[in-house]
């Protein structure tokens, strides 16, 4: 493969906004594409997949090379020669030694947080909240995302959007425990098919799928969505109920329920909400009037890292503690929605019991008058997927 300098050059201005500037890896990647449209696919994909190959192992690239400061240039020719991809004689590339970065990463095998690529207090955290399953779950993270659709069956069945994917050399997989997911079998843009502009899908991760189904809803029920965010489980919520009954979309960002709105129109989705959370009054005028409530909550997003990797060099402890104290206010404070006989799931992309079991543990200890657990569920990602966890939760009285 023959690298190009314009090219590289875009890659290396991506990883100088994502590390230096602490701007997000997707954010800064649609934006460096949007900024020349004369690319070719290929040029695009060689842009995206490698900034976030650098971003994914920052740390074992600057170890192996011995790099003190931030070279982006030679960030990129480790990434060469990880790939086994000749580089240009460029005076950027000066200084790399095939032979002692070869010799460097064989040496990092032995140590995980280097091999993996992860700040030493993040493998810390691993190790002490999953024990001996961190190793597998943390190697998972590191393999690239697949890309994986959600059959908006408002308005297609999922073998009929196969077969019309099909037909445009577009090849799927269907996987059976999975009802509403196609997975790609190789990576491309799909934003740009007519499919996607005539809402016969959304793009949604397969384990992510399983959160809406977990609620138990059906046609007819008033549901209420207290984190819906841009609104990809809404959606898929409003799909189940087959457009009937009323789904109340809450956030605390308008411009995320604006978004949403967008989507909903696209898919066809006639029985949302939104409400923007101004403040506990929002909540109390919802008192015991749902029969499910959702609530999607603000995480650290450790289950989602292989699609995020610059979250492991954007996330600190500080920042974990504080989510756990929102986890459980939204937990305590939201639960009132729900009337009694309703159910409720606690949902989060995390993999840390901390965030995930334990803070249902600690809520029912405080509410075992009003709430019994019904059920638990766990998406690892060493099952090939985005990590998940979700708990359904019923209202007693």
């Amino acid at each position: 493969m023959k690298i190009y300098r314009n090219l590289s050059a875009a890659v290396v201005e991506g990883l100088h906004e994502i590390f230096v500037n602490k701007k997000y890896a997707d954010k800064v990647i649609e934006k460096i594409l949007k900024s020349n449209p004369k690319w070719g696919a290929r040029d695009r994909r060689f842009i995206a997949e490698t900034t976030y190959d650098i971003v994914r192992w920052y740390r074992l690239f600057k170890e192996i090379s011995e790099l003190e400061e931030e070279d982006f240039w030679k960030l990129l020719g480790v990434w060469c020669l990880w790939n086994n991809t000749e580089f240009p004689d460029w005076e950027e590339f000066e200084g790399l030694n095939r032979k002692k970065i070869e010799a460097g990463y064989d040496q990092a095998q032995s140590t995980r947080k280097i091999r993996e690529s992860i700040p030493d207090w993040l493998d810390e955290l691993g190790e002490k909240e999953l024990g001996p399953d961190w190793d597998k779950e943390l190697t998972a993270l590191n393999e690239e995302a697949k890309v994986v659709l959600r059959v908006n069956t408002l308005k297609v069945d999922r073998k009929s959007l196969l077969k019309q994917l099909e037909e445009e050399e577009i090849s799927t997989e269907a996987p059976a425990q999975f009802p509403d997911a196609l997975i790609l079998e190789q990576r491309q843009n799909i934003f740009t098919r007519q499919q996607f502009k005539d809402g016969l899908f959304e793009v949604q991760d397969a384990g992510s799928q399983l959160i809406a189904p977990f609620l138990k809803v059906e046609p007819g029920h008033r549901v209420v969505d207290a984190c819906a965010g841009g609104g990809g489980k809404t959606l898929h919520l409003a799909s189940l109920m087959q457009n009937k009954g009323r789904i109340i979309a809450l956030d605390t960002e308008a411009w995320k329920l604006e978004e949403l709105k967008k989507r909903a129109r696209r898919a066809g989705a006639g029985n949302i909400e939104t409400r923007v959370i101004e403040s506990s009054k929002t909540i109390k005028r919802l008192e015991n009037s749902a029969d499910r409530l959702l609530l999607d909550v603000p995480c650290s997003g450790l289950g989602v890292i292989r699609r995020n990797p610059d979250a492991k060099w954007k996330l600190s402890l500080d920042f974990i503690d504080r989510v756990k104290e929102l986890q459980q206010h939204i937990l305590t404070d939201y639960s009132t929605m729900v009337k009694p006989g309703g159910l409720m799931v606690y949902s989060t992309c995390s993999l840390l019991p901390a965030e995930n079991e334990r803070q249902v543990q600690t809520f029912l200890e405080s509410h075992k008058e009003k709430f019994e657990l019904l059920e638990q569920k766990w998406i690892k990602p060493s099952e090939g997927f985005d990590g998940f966890y979700m708990a359904l939760l019923k209202r007693k009285n």
